[in-house]
């Protein structure tokens, strides 16, 4: 029997243990962005959670799929500051004649300039407006077009749209060939390999081929997923129909292409740089079979720049059909948006590339969007691309919308979307799309099957997760042979028929602690500190 002494003894080591561990998880909670209570007082998910040691613990299905690791998504592939370039050239404004001209020839003549290290240099924008009737185009690599401020008029740098509808600011066109298909890559064919697993899970980093010969570490790679007349079949992609007339899902014969880079290579074993966003099953891909193949890499522009400005162009009361009054076109690798706001522009923000962040971008609407068809404000068509604290304020949009056949990880944190949009992947399968403590408290989630909508979007996300998100609803649905999750998310949960049908509905996805939110608060920032430390994540903003 312990006397009073070794008792009180057992209690006091008991609770410096407790406080020990509650120090402990406080600690890395602050820094993936959890305020207040510790992971023992909230709730936990069963897909990803902290466990024993700090690390995260993920539950995988019977076939070995799992929530992927987003991390890598942003700038440099995530946890990096963005630059800070010095600026060598300055244009003000010219008191209400056109200054496109003049900001034109400034970055002409930076993008003439050498490089010093990553960058030429940037051109600055002085306080005041910005007359603009044409795109203003960054031409080359390492070039930065920095505003004053993205305050009022007089406090920072307006760039106001007048004459014929444009993009305001667009990089320009270095030949990137990302969508192209098969010999229309530009390949190396003397490296060129089939998956031999039977079944490769989303969120793999490793798989096997049937020859590595050729592969070494640092080579770029496509992962080219075969469209198959089977595979179509299976996600009940074959029989869309409108108005009578048969609708095309995605072409058979054709690929979606996965761009990747190898880490390193065991034998046969090759590990990548970035998760898998898909999973592989040879039942539906062989005939014949997924290629792998070392590719020259894409000549994007890199390192380029967007930065501390305001864009306003004239109301639009239109369809998005018509010509637009449009924001960014920020096509690259390596490259950021950031502390833009943006009024009154249409079809807003397109991203294409990889390793590309957005930071503080703003939409701005007042006037309506005619016709039941919706603009997309941003569309993230890329892969690894971070929108970090960005907002939409509009109605009768899609605040964020993906297009065909890209492969994340793209994701959305702490963004806020004030109206009666929605959120969702648009059209034709993209994987890997992370909503992370998103607020829409107007609008919509959708994950789901869009049907013969528009041209035949059919499933138009899976994969894909929304974490400690809030909405007014939930749209998560499951695709054949894929998962879809919402964690910790806030909603009314709707089950819906595939559209122009009202039977059956649809499976619904996986949902996991339905209406309170989960720890981590940020599964982004998780990962991102578990991959690369807290500084990382500091980086970050966080």
């Amino acid at each position: 029997m312990k006397t009073h002494h070794q008792a009180t003894r057992c209690q006091r080591l008991a609770f410096s243990i407790e406080v020990c561990r509650l120090t402990a998880c406080l600690s890395f909670l602050a820094v993936v962005g959890v305020s207040g209570l510790c992971a023992a007082e909230k709730s936990q998910s069963e897909w990803a959670h902290i466990g024993a040691g700090g690390k995260l613990v993920y539950k995988s299905t019977p076939t070995g799929d799992r929530i992927m690791d987003f991390s890598s998504a942003g700038y440099m592939g995530g946890g990096v500051a963005l630059p800070e370039v010095p600026a060598w050239k300055t244009v003000r404004p010219a008191g209400g004649k056109d200054d496109t001209a003049a900001i034109q020839q400034a970055l002409d003549e930076v993008a003439d300039m050498p490089f010093q290290g990553k960058f030429r240099g940037a051109v600055l924008l002085a306080p005041g407006v910005f007359t603009c009737s044409n795109t203003i185009s960054i031409p080359a690599s390492g070039v930065v077009l920095r505003g004053s401020g993205a305050g009022p008029a007089g406090e920072g740098s307006t760039i106001k749209m007048a004459g014929g509808r444009h993009t305001a600011i667009a990089t320009r066109s270095s030949g990137d060939t990302r969508n192209a298909r098969g010999s229309e890559r530009s390949e190396l064919a003397a490296a060129q390999t089939s998956l031999a697993d039977s079944y490769v899970p989303s969120g793999a980093t490793t798989f096997s081929v049937l020859e590595a010969k050729g592969f070494a570490a640092g080579d770029v790679i496509e992962i080219r997923r075969p469209v198959t007349a089977a595979w179509v079949k299976f996600v009940g992609m074959d029989d869309l129909t409108r108005d009578g007339k048969q609708q095309t899902w995605i072409r058979t014969g054709t690929t979606i292409n996965i761009e990747r880079r190898i880490a390193s290579i065991s034998g046969k074993n090759i590990t990548l740089d970035v998760p898998l966003s898909d999973s592989f099953d040879s039942k539906y891909l062989n005939p014949p079979g997924t290629a792998v193949v070392k590719i020259k890499p894409p000549p994007r522009l890199t390192q380029v720049g967007i930065e501390n400005l305001h864009i306003e162009c004239p109301a639009q009361a239109v369809n998005h059909t018509e010509q637009l009054y449009s924001a960014l076109r920020l096509n690259g690798e390596d490259c950021w948006a950031r502390n833009l706001v943006i009024d009154e522009t249409m079809n807003s923000v397109s991203i294409g590339g990889r390793r590309i962040t957005l930071d503080r971008v703003t939409v701005n609407r007042k006037a309506l969007h005619q016709g039941s068809s919706k603009p997309a404000e941003f569309a993230p068509n890329g892969d690894q691309i971070l929108l970090n604290r960005c907002s939409v304020n509009a109605d009768n949009v899609w605040f964020v919308a993906t297009g065909a056949e890209h492969s994340g990880p793209i994701v959305l944190l702490h963004c806020t979307f004030s109206g009666n949009g929605h959120i969702e992947g648009h059209q034709r399968w993209t994987t890997g799309l992370l909503l992370d403590n998103c607020e829409l408290p107007a609008g919509g989630i959708d994950f789901k099957n869009r049907g013969s909508m528009g041209s035949g979007h059919g499933w138009g996300m899976g994969w894909s997760v929304a974490w400690n998100c809030v909405a007014k609803s939930l749209v998560v649905q499951q695709p054949p042979g894929a998962l879809n999750w919402a964690i910790g998310c806030k909603g009314e949960r709707l089950l819906l028929a595939r559209p122009f049908g009202t039977e059956p509905k649809l499976p619904e996805g996986t949902f996991d602690s339905h209406g309170t939110p989960v720890v981590p608060q940020s599964v982004y920032l998780a990962q991102l500190a578990e991959r690369l430390g807290k500084t990382a994540v500091k980086e970050t903003g966080y």
